[in-house]
Order: C-alpha cells, then sequence, then structure tokens
C-alpha cells in the first residue's frame, strides 16, 4: 500500500493531523491537544512534528503521531525546524530583564537530545537576540552544514556545531536582507535597498569567497524585494517592489523583475509585455523554467525558460496565482483573495493544454499535495471569518474531500520527496470521493445558466458594445494613465465619458456648425459652435453676449447725453449740477450698469459705496456749505473728442481711488467701530486680551485725528 499524504491543521480547537488520499481519516496514534496554540509546523524531512503552547513545545514522530520530546521554553509564537530535522528554533516576543537589557529571544535546541535532565530541562546550543518577526528564523544550508542571519550592516555566518561564535562574517553595508540557495554549491544573495541617491543592488557571494562577489545587479525603484531561488541553486529571480509609484499609476508601489545566474554568467531584466503590475512568479521544480502572473487585470499568465525567453502565455483572466506541482507536470493558474476563486489546471507535458476549471470561491490558500495528484484549498480566519474549511480537489476537477470547520486559522501538507510517490497518469483512473464531498455536492446548487452583468432594459438583446468588455472577452486593453483627478483620457470604459452613450444604440457623429444631421445646411442658420457646449455653457454664453450688448448701448447713452449736457448746463450755476449729481445717491457710480449688478451682493463696488454712504453724505453738506459761503468750485476741463473717432472707453475705478485724506478718514473709521465692537463685548462680561483692552484705550486719540481731517460725523 502506498504511503498515504498527510496535512496538519490548526483552529480554535485544537490542532489535528490527518491522512489524506486515500484514507481520508484522522491520525490514529495522534492525541488532539486543546486550549491557546499558537503555532505549528512539519520538519522538511517529515520525521517531525511540533506545537506550542504557553506553556511548552512539543514535538512527535509525524508518522505514528507518538509524543517524543518536549521542551519547557513558554510564550513560544514562532517555530521552525533545520533542513534535516536536526535542530530546533525557537521564537519569543522581545522583552528585557530587570537590569534593562535585551533578553535573547531567538533558541536553538536539539530536537533529539541525550543530555536532558529528568525534568525535561536541556541546554540551548545557541540563543540571539531578534527584535523583528519577519525574518526571524536561521536559513540553513542543504546540508546543515552552516547557517546564517543578518545583523546591522553584516551577516553572520555559523558552524551548525558551535552557534556560540561566528565562523565568518560577509560585511555589507545597508544589508536588510538576505537568502540562502539550496542545493550543493552554497551561495548567498544579499539586498541593499536604495540610499542618498545610490541605486539598490543584489549582490551573490559564494560561501565562504566573500571579497568579491560572483554577481550583482543594480537598479532604482527597489524599496524591498522577495530573493527567489530555484531548488538546484543556479538561478535567482529578484522580485523588486516600491513602496510609492511616482507615475500614480497603482496604490501599491510599483514592481520590475530580474533574474542573476549564481556562476555571474547571467543577468538580466525580466521583460513583460503587458502593462500592471506583477503579482506572483514561481520556480518550476526542475529548476529550468519559471511562471508569471503579471498586469492589470485580466492578468496574464507567461512561462520563461531560465535564461527569461518566454516559452508559452495562457489565456488572460481575473487570476494573481501560479503554483507548480511536485513533479513539474501540471501548473495551477488561479485567481484568489479578492478575486473570485477560479482555478485552470494545465498540463506542461501535452502542450500546455487545460485539464480543468474548477471554482473555489473564498478560497485564502492553495498548495499541491506531495503526490502531485490533488490539491488543497482552505478558507482560513482571519482573512474570512465564514466559511472555514479544507477541501481537497483531485487533479482532474473532481472533488475528493470536504471538512467545515469552526476557526480554521492555519493548513499545511506534510513535506514528502516525490520519490515517495512517483507519478503514474492520473487522469486515466480518477479515484472515488469520500462521502463528505458527496454530501457537500449535494448541497450546492447548479445554476441553470451563468449569472451575466446587469442589463438595462434598453440594452437587452442587442450585443455588449466593445467599450463595456474586459480584454479577454474581447474588449480593449486596459491602459492606466495615472489616478490623478485631471486625468481624462481613459480607455475601455473606465472614467466618465465625454458624451451620453447608450449601450446598442448608433453613436451621433460630431456636426460641423451650420450642418443639418444627414447631410446639408441648417435653415435655422449656424450656431457658431453651440452645438458643441452643453446647456449650462451655452447659457453662460447669452448671458455674457446680452451683457455686453447692454454696456455698449449704455455707454453710447451716456457719451450722448453728456455731450447734451455740457451744452445745455453751460448757463446753469455749480449748485444746480450739484443737485442733480445728488439724486442718484451715489454720484452717478452705478451708470452703466445693470439692476443684478447695482444689488449689494459679493465684492459688487457698490457695496463698499454704500457702506460709506453716511460719510459721502458728510461731503456732500460740506461742499454746500462751501458754495453758499462763495466759494466757486472750478468747474472740470470739458472732454476733448474728435467727430471722427471712436468713442472713448469710460472705465469705472474703485471707490477709493480718490482724495487720500478720503481714505485716512475711512481708515480711522473703521477702527471706531471696532473699539465699539470691544466696548460691547466688554460691557457683556466677556473677559479681554490686553492688546484689545490697549486698542479701547486709543479711542480719544483716533477721535482727536478724525476732528482734524474736518470730520463731524
Amino acid at each position: 500500500m502506498a504511503v498515504p499524504t498527510q496535512l496538519a491543521y490548526r483552529s480554535a480547537k485544537g490542532i489535528g493531523i490527518f491522512n489524506a488520499a486515500p484514507l481520508y481519516e484522522a491520525l490514529p496514534g495522534f492525541a488532539k491537544p486543546e486550549g491557546n496554540l499558537r503555532c505549528c509546523c512539519y520538519s522538511p524531512d517529515s520525521r517531525y512534528f511540533a506545537w506550542a503552547t504557553p506553556e511548552q513545545v512539543s514535538v512527535i514522530d509525524a508518522s505514528v503521531g507518538h509524543v517524543i520530546t518536549t521542551l519547557p521554553t513558554p510564550n513560544v509564537y514562532e517555530l521552525g525546524f533545520s533542513p534535516l530535522g536536526t535542530y530546533l528554533i525557537t521564537w519569543q516576543r522581545p522583552s528585557k530583564d530587570d537590569d534593562g537589557n535585551a533578553v535573547k529571544n531567538l533558541k536553538v535546541w536539539r530536537t533529539l537530545s541525550d543530555e536532558a535532565e529528568d525534568d525535561g530541562s536541556r541546554a540551548v546550543i545557541g540563543e540571539y537576540v531578534q527584535k523583528n518577526q519577519n525574518g526571524w528564523n536561521l536559513q540553513y544550508t542543504s546540508d546543515e552544514k552552516f547557517c546564517a542571519r543578518v545583523v546591522t550592516n553584516e551577516v553572520q555566518f555559523f558552524q551548525s556545531d558551535d552557534l556560540r561564535n561566528p565562523w565568518n562574517k560577509l560585511r555589507v553595508e545597508g544589508v536588510t536582507e538576505m537568502a540562502l540557495s539550496p542545493g550543493q554549491n552554497h551561495s548567498v544573495a544579499v539586498f541593499v535597498p536604495e540610499r542618498k541617491g545610490m541605486p539598490a543592488a543584489v549582490k551573490v557571494f559564494q560561501v565562504p569567497q566573500f571579497s568579491q562577489p560572483v554577481s550583482q545587479k543594480t537598479f532604482f525603484k527597489g524599496d524591498k524585494v522577495q530573493l527567489k531561488w530555484n531548488q538546484l541553486g543556479t538561478s535567482l529571480i529578484v522580485l523588486a517592489q516600491t513602496e510609492v509609484d511616482k507615475t500614480n499609476k497603482s496604490y501599491y508601489g510599483e514592481t520590475n523583475m530580474y533574474i542573476l545566474s549564481a556562476n555571474g554568467t547571467f543577468d538580466s531584466r525580466i521583460q513583460l509585455d503587458k502593462e500592471g503590475p506583477i503579482h506572483d512568479v514561481s520556480w518550476s521544480p526542475n529548476s529550468k523554467e519559471f511562471g508569471v502572473t503579471y498586469g492589470y487585470m485580466p492578468a496574464k499568465t507567461t512561462i520563461f525558460n531560465q535564461r527569461a525567453v518566454a516559452q508559452h502565455s495562457f489565456d488572460l483572466g481575473p487570476r494573481n496565482t501560479i503554483i507548480f506541482s511536485p513533479h513539474g507536470r501540471f501548473v495551477i493558474v488561479a485567481g484568489f483573495g479578492n478575486l473570485a476563486g477560479d482555478m485552470d489546471i494545465y498540463d506542461l507535458e501535452k502542450n500546455f493544454a487545460k485539464v480543468c476549471h474548477v471554482k473555489t470561491s473564498n478560497s485564502t490558500y492553495c498548495e499541491w499535495s506531495p503526490d502531485g495528484q490533488h490539491i488543497l484549498t482552505a478558507t482560513t480566519s482571519p482573512r474570512l471569518r465564514v466559511d472555514n474549511g479544507i477541501r481537497i480537489y483531485h487533479v482532474g476537477g473532481g472533488l475528493m474531500y470536504n471538512e467545515d470547520m469552526a476557526e480554521l486559522y492555519h493548513v499545511v501538507w506534510r513535506p514528502q520527496p516525490t520519490s515517495m510517490h512517483p507519478l503514474q497518469d492520473p487522469l486515466t483512473k480518477v479515484p472515488a470521493p469520500h462521502p463528505s464531498a458527496l454530501a457537500y455536492l449535494s448541497t450546492q446548487k447548479t445554476p441553470s445558466k451563468p449569472a451575466g452583468a446587469y442589463r438595462p432594459p434598453g440594452a437587452r438583446g442587442t450585443s455588449t458594445p466593445l467599450l463595456f468588455k474586459r480584454e479577454d472577452e474581447g474588449g480593449a486593453a486596459y491602459t492606466n494613465t495615472g489616478v490623478s483627478s485631471t486625468n481624462v483620457g481613459f480607455a475601455n470604459g473606465f472614467g466618465k465619458p465625454r458624451r451620453r452613450e447608450v449601450p446598442g444604440a448608433e453613436l451621433v457623429e460630431a456636426l460641423p456648425p451650420g450642418a443639418a444631421p444627414g447631410g446639408g445646411v441648417s435653415l435655422t442658420g449656424a450656431q457658431d459652435g453651440d452645438g458643441e457646449l452643453s446647456k449650462a455653457a451655452l447659457k453662460n454664453k447669452k448671458k455674457r453676449e446680452a451683457k455686453k450688448a447692454r454696456e455698449a448701448a449704455d455707454k453710447a447713452a451716456g457719451l450722448g447725453a453728456d455731450n447734451s449736457v455740457n451744452g445745455a448746463s453751460a448757463g446753469r450755476g455749480p449748485e444746480h449740477r450739484q443737485r442733480s449729481r445728488s439724486k442718484s445717491g451715489n454720484d452717478g457710480y452705478a451708470q452703466g450698469r445693470s439692476a443684478s449688478q447695482a444689488r449689494n451682493f459679493g465684492n459688487s463696488p457698490n457695496r463698499q459705496a454704500r457702506q460709506d454712504g453716511p460719510h459721502r453724505q458728510n461731503l456732500g453738506q460740506q461742499h454746500h456749505e462751501r458754495t453758499r459761503s462763495g466759494q466757486q468750485p472750478q468747474a472740470p476741463a470739458p472732454i476733448q473728442t474728435e467727430s471722427q473717432g471712436p468713442p472713448p472707453d469710460l472705465t469705472v475705478t474703485s471707490p477709493g481711488d480718490g482724495n487720500p485724506q478720503d481714505k485716512k478718514i475711512r481708515g480711522l473709521l473703521k477702527k471706531m467701530r471696532a473699539i465699539d465692537e470691544l466696548k460691547m463685548r466688554q460691557a457683556g462680561g466677556e473677559k479681554l486680551e490686553d492688546t484689545q483692552v490697549k486698542k479701547i484705550g486709543t479711542e480719544v486719540q483716533i477721535k482727536k485725528e478724525l476732528d482734524a481731517l474736518g470730520y463731524t460725523g
């Protein structure tokens, strides 16, 4: 009988270990722990399984489920094993001792030790201070000969049997991330982000020759990176990302991708033929090709060889994930997260033929089983707190197993080498599903026809215009011109169109001014391009034209009246002329202006004129007194006009452009009004500031200045 695959899950009720195909039953010898269980993991060699409680860490034999050892270390939040399962690494939250010194919270233990005391305690073989939870674990070489960790401006290397003293150090100024290569040749890749105008850099060193990098790549637009080695450790993919997209095309930064060889013979930027972010990149287990999902939705997925040459592109669709099977024969191209959960499976050995399409709504996790024939999908919390559970599908698309759970936090396959599960032809013989799968399928209603997008009644029964179709449905490609609201050049229906368009109706072509629909000349006359204006713009244009005509007529009438008055009033006295001027109330200031402009609204000049009415009335009284006393004011010089020339432009100036003495009087009156307001606030019991009290004290001085200027109001 073939060795069954196995998976472990952690939920609110506890931790469970489950034998998958073909048994689909719980591990017989495992006693499920319950309570507050923070983390769990398998060893990469598949021998051990460990989990942490607030009091201790327990390790079991993954084949039978018996506890083989416990570590009395409390409050462990992260667990990890070395590649061969020899060492167990724990991480606790950073803390300080009584003296204020940082406690060493990253500890390395031997998984099985003969030096354990009677109470279960054992010696720690290595411990360090690790503040950041991201990238907390030590990185081991595949043979466990060396391990490494990043500290300030350097990467420290240790021999696995001596973790107290660094074996070697790689000094790199500003290093933030590193990745040890798998395989037989030991290489290390380090990343240095942009700083002080210098570009970011990824450098590859051979261990332990640290004097000179064997391969490196410098680039801008790289605040953080993902370093992805292939399984042989011969090539490295660098996925660089910025925090902010300076082109304003994305809220999530800008992404670029590069590839480097471990021996320094090849490095290049991977050119992608669709604009947009890079959603996912994954190496094939054969280490000779990789897949990339990229571009604005609908995204494009392409398979490249190790020289970054495109081999095949799949159909466009709402996809953001690509996962190769352990044997490298099949590949999953799916859309999870905020997408609908569509999953396409392709057979790479049969010319990228599509095997099936599976709908896995609300899935947050997807992984191939070690046998290469089954796919695990799960809905986990807190990403989604409803419909939590696991489902196992066959590569042919059929549902094999289903189990619903209250709150599922984590699920993982037991690592097993592909040699334990030789791949025959899984598509010829499909195994029978578990009864739980049949029960789940019986509750699902198959829609009679796919529910499409809503169409208004006027557009039903007609073909959808290309403007409203996605690119994978035959529409135009989406072009992002930026997220700024000032950009109006949108394509493919994204953004507000300039003219209203009814789906299914024929587009009305724009006509030149004066042209009639269908050809010919309009009998109503040309409208000077008014057909291109909106109703509001056309209304405003008519108002402006009417206003110009009215002002021109008023100016012409004003010139005629002035010419007639100059001759008729030559024999009249100045007193009569002054009375005729005072009848308008504001010295003829509103002449030539419309009734709506003469109202006291907004910043109209008449508003200031009316506010200064008492002052102007006083000035008028002084003028009458001077007239009665015999002081004749000088008559203004007559306006010189030419009979053949155009009438002069009568421009009304601001009322404050007159006598400087009047300006000073208005300023002093404004101060007096402010003082009166402060006195009323003081009389009402309000406490004034010192500067306001001093301002009230200047009232006498201001009155003296007004008297000196002849103001008697």
